[in-house]
């Protein structure tokens, strides 16, 4: 009797299905970007059609095409598409950061020559066109003083016009208050320093001045405050709006008056906005040259007083030195405008770390 043994084979077990789909190895979008750049540097420095702003153009268009081409292989249409549009919004964030780099480089890098104590401790007073001396801390002052009296007349007035036409204005004068603000917004400087040499150089100082018209920073303030206040009032404005209304009626089921709930509940809720709205006036009023040239007169002398005589500002003193032929009037504008920016950089630091501490959830 024969008998017959069958052999079974063990099959594996099945593996389970998966999600993932290819995906292109990281190391691939760099690669890809280098070689456009290379390919883009061949293209323009060969052909001798343009300089480096121009290899970055070609390169990033070359990078998307490559990068499409290479996702579409790999991965399909769809996250083809995908990885091409996050390549463009990427790219496009690089090319507006550029700009920005390039003007912080060449501020810093030209505005060290003269940032030492000689620049901060001494004015332009009886400095000849070959004197590698002289400095900006009249410009200094006047700056400080102009901004400073600018935002104490603009930034009370407007924090209470917004208050008034977000919590009281109702009718036709609020709505004239939104459009002379919306007009003002867009007037240029110059408009400004003409509107005060007008009205209170020419008109009003002659009556504190013996009849004679009185060029002084605090005339520039003045001009300051009309471009700062349409600024203070659009942005305070937006600002107490976003304050969600649940916080005002929880406060008025509470008894609490109107006022008192603006002054402890809305302004704390919309501090750091503000904060943000003043920050910005008073870096465009800072930056500005035409109405202090008009109304202030500028001076290279230190000038504590900003009811009498001329007085200068880091702006105006950056337009007379960038317009100056000696050799050395370079290198203070340069300086200067680093000042300037630096100035602003810390006033707006301090602004931000102050609001921070006094808002509302603290």
């Amino acid at each position: 009797m024969t008998t017959t043994v069958t052999s079974h084979r063990t099959r594996p077990p099945a593996q389970p299905p998966t999600l993932r789909a290819r995906r292109l190895p990281k190391y691939v979008a760099p690669a890809i970007a280098l070689a456009a750049l290379l390919v883009a540097a061949a293209i323009v420095y060969g052909a001798g059609i343009g300089g480096p702003v121009l290899v970055v153009v070609i390169g990033a268009l070359l990078y998307l095409g490559a990068l499409y081409v290479a996702a579409n292989v790999v991965e399909g249409r769809r996250s083809a598409r995908n990885r091409t549009w996050s390549a463009l919004i990427h790219s496009a964030f690089v090319l507006a950061v550029l700009p920005l780099a390039s003007v912080v480089w060449t501020l810093v890098s030209k505005g060290l020559e003269r940032f030492d104590a000689n620049f901060f401790l001494t004015s332009m007073n009886n400095i000849g066109a070959r004197d590698p001396e002289g400095g900006a801390y009249h410009a200094i002052v006047g700056t400080l003083l102009q901004v400073g009296i600018a935002a104490l007349i603009t930034v009370p007035l407007g924090i209470l016009c917004a208050i008034y036409v977000v919590e009281y204005g109702r009718g036709k004068f609020a709505f004239a208050i939104r459009f002379f603000v919306d007009v003002m917004t867009g007037i240029p400087s110059i408009v400004a320093g003409l509107f005060i040499l007008a009205f209170w150089v020419l008109i009003v100082s002659p009556y504190f001045n013996d009849g004679r018209p009185g060029f002084s920073g605090f005339a520039a303030a003045l001009a300051l405050s009309v471009l700062m206040l349409p600024t203070v009032v659009r942005s305070t404005e937006e600002m107490l709006r976003l304050v969600p209304a649940p916080l005002r009626e929880g406060a008025y089921a509470l008894g609490v008056p109107k006022w008192k709930t603006i002054l402890r509940i809305v302004l704390p809720t919309a501090l750091p906005g503000i904060v943000t709205g003043v920050m910005l006036a008073i870096a465009r009023a800072a930056g500005e040259t035409a109405p202090v040239l008009l109304v202030a007169g500028g001076g290279a002398a230190i000038n504590f007083n900003p009811f009498e005589n001329n007085q200068s500002s880091l702006a105006l003193f950056v337009y007379q030195q960038a317009g100056d032929a000696s050799r050395y009037a370079p290198a203070r504008a340069w300086t200067a405008a680093l000042t300037l920016v630096a100035l602003v950089l810390i006033l707006t630091i301090a602004a931000k770390l102050l609001a921070r501490r006094n808002r509302l959830g603290r």
